[in-house]
């Protein structure tokens, strides 16, 4: 069925279709781990049990949604040797070091801590079981840091010089992690996966209210995520700009497809809402748009110039279709986002938060809303980038393993099985959790579960055991 692409077209197709399931769940396991800490944090402060009831519910999830992250995060990594080796070959002394501290500094920091979290309350004290799990919190930060200036280098890269058999090899570290798009990429991605978490817990805890308004867990956790929605998406929407401004500066063909700017505006671009991008052509059919908005905008000034793609090499042009409607996948979302905890902020003031079915429902309905703003995001990015890996220095073609068409179509049949099945049920089992009323015994586990038979000594019979029977 894949006879008509490419080892490079099927290679993108492979590297895409995983690293799509791998992002969504960093995405929400990174702002679970902060919203665990903080309810442990209220639960230790106040002593109110809806906290610790809401943390033991969220807990579980966040094991299996980590877990599903880490499986589906090494098979990238293999993608590098078999898929990508020339690029490993080539950037490897650069990204190699920085996944490296990745490992070293994020993931052993959550692996060390994550039992303590989960099953070591009754075992290591308040105190230890909080830091515990303020460090698994910390660790997924630190890997997102690790993570994004890895990708934002190749976006923006500087900080590395070329040796004589081509490779780019580090010459100022400083230089290389805080490349000119990290800041901004790392405080867009952190806010993205909080506003992940809050919608899924938003909606969640929508689902609940629906079936009963009186839970008080349902309650608390409907509460802080609108909390979320209504303060964090204005930051979000004001930092993606912040971001689409220094796109601009250092990956001008990217927001060209963005904005579905074909042609030069010498005198205000318009701010297309909508338009069909023929690429071939060069034109933007049936194109809606805001006369000079653009401009304002991306240089804060109505009749200031913005270049089009013909001012671009048709070989350095991203494909404009998938980065325009993406673009506006993210921007709908985000706004749908912000209209949602206006309206949730209207019902807290009318006293009116829990007792609004057409508001829980509307919650319901975006609770997925998070992961695909993110995964429209990052299309956008990556899409946006090519034709290089690395930006500029790089191209996607040369970066290439010598490896045939069949055999990659293979692989990426072998991994859409199996990961549909794979992580398909893992999905469910997490579906099926959040199902389950926060306010009911769940049966959560303290420690490590014994196995069948086995009966734990407390409970044993001194005087019916006889040496030597």
């Amino acid at each position: 069925m894949f006879e008509s692409f490419s080892a490079e077209t099927l290679a993108r197709m492979q590297f895409a279709f995983t690293v799509s399931f791998h992002i969504i769940l960093p995405a929400f396991t990174i702002g679970l781990a902060s919203y665990l800490a903080v309810l442990n944090g209220l639960w230790l402060k106040t002593r109110d049990r809806t906290y610790l009831t809401l943390f033991d519910y969220w807990k579980p999830i966040f094991a299996v949604a980590f877990g599903m992250g880490v499986v589906s995060g090494i098979v990238m990594s293999y993608q590098f040797g078999t898929n990508w080796s020339v690029f490993s070959d080539r950037a490897g002394p650069v990204i190699g070091p920085l996944l490296a501290y990745e490992v070293l500094s994020a993931f052993f920091l959550e692996a060390g801590f994550l039992g303590i979290m989960l099953f070591g309350r009754e075992r290591v004290g308040d105190a230890l079981h909080m830091f515990a799990t303020a460090m698994v919190a910390l660790g997924t930060l630190m890997s997102a840091f690790w993570i994004l200036s890895a990708n934002s280098w190749m976006q923006t890269p500087q900080g590395h010089s070329v040796n004589e058999v081509g490779q780019f090899v580090p010459e100022d570290w400083w230089a290389i992690v805080f490349n000119p798009s990290f800041p901004y990429r790392l405080v867009h991605m952190v806010m993205a996966a909080y506003l992940t978490t809050a919608f899924v817990v938003g909606g969640v805890s929508a689902l609940h209210l629906l079936r009963d308004r009186t839970s008080a867990a349902a309650r608390v956790g409907f509460s802080m995520a609108m909390w979320m929605a209504v303060i964090v998406t204005p930051l979000q929407i004001y930092a993606g700009d912040m971001h689409g401004l220094n796109t601009l500066e250092h990956q001008p063909a990217k927001v060209m497809a963005m904005e579905g700017h074909f042609q030069n505006h010498p005198n205000g671009a318009p701010l297309y809402l909508f338009g069909i991008p023929d690429q071939e052509n060069q034109e933007l059919d049936y194109a809606v748009g805001i006369p000079k908005l653009s401009s304002l905008i991306l240089k804060h000034d109505l009749n200031a110039p913005l270049d089009g793609l013909e001012s671009v090499p048709r070989d350095e042009q991203p494909p404009v279709g998938i980065v325009f409607w993406s673009f506006r996948i993210m921007i709908a979302l985000g706004f749908a986002m912000l209209g949602l905890g206006v309206w949730a902020l209207v019902r807290r003031v009318q006293g009116r938060l829990y007792d609004s079915p057409m508001l829980h429902r509307a919650a319901l309905v975006l609770g997925p809303s998070g992961f695909v703003a993110v995964l429209a995001g990052w299309v956008t990015t990556e899409v946006g980038r090519q034709p290089y890996t690395v930006y500029g220095l790089l191209r996607t073609g040369d970066s290439l393993a010598p490896i045939d068409a069949p055999a990659v179509g293979a692989s990426l049949m072998a991994f859409i099985v199996v990961y549909f099945f794979v992580f398909g049920a893992g999905f469910f089992y997490l579906l099926r959790l959040m199902n389950r009323a926060p306010d009911t015994d769940h049966g959560d586990i303290d420690g490590p579960t014994r196995s069948a038979g086995i009966t734990p000594a407390s409970q044993l019979d001194p005087d019916a055991f006889v040496p030597g029977e």
